[in-house]
This record gives structure tokens, sequence and C-alpha cells, in this order.
């Protein structure tokens, strides 16, 4: 019973970040606009890049093996993610 449950609580983190980067990502600005949601789309994968290099971040503080490797990887995917954030908006 508890694997069921761990599932579904799993499966609803997942489905709160999706959610929640969409949002963030202005979700309703393509509703509004009658524009193509690519920009949504690309908005929700650049977050996803840089939570990623965040959660490497954490695990190089908290890992005893390959700290660095960690370390370095999360910082380039939180660069690589700083740099199509402002690709995005027309900056670069």
């Amino acid at each position: 019973m508890s694997n069921i449950s761990s599932k579904a609580l799993s499966s609803f983190k997942y489905g709160y970040l999706i959610i929640f980067f969409a949002l963030l990502s202005g979700f309703f600005h393509p509703l509004i606009t009658n524009t193509s949601f690519d920009s949504v789309i690309s908005g929700i994968l650049v977050l996803f890049l840089g939570l990623a290099g965040g959660v490497l971040l954490y695990r190089s503080t908290t890992s005893q093996k390959r700290k660095e490797i960690f370390f370095g990887v999360g910082f380039t995917l939180i660069g690589i993610s700083t740099y199509f954030i402002y690709r995005l908006i027309g900056a670069i």
C-alpha cells in the first residue's frame, strides 16, 4: 500500500512542478493574444534545466563522492539556463 501512495505522491510532485513552470512561463499569454505556445514550452524546458542545475548543486553539498563533478555540472546547467533565458527575451 505504501508503494502505491509513494508513486502517487511522486507523480503529484512532478505534475505540480510542470503546472507551476507552465504558469511561470506565461501560459495565459498565448491564450489571450492568439499566438503559439512555443515560447511557453521553451520556458518550461529552460526552467527545468535550471532546476536540474540547482538539484546538482545541492547534491554537491551532500555528496561525499563526486562533489566537484556535481558542482561543475550544476553551475554549467544554471549558466546554460541563464543564457537561454536571455536568448528568449531577445537580449542576446
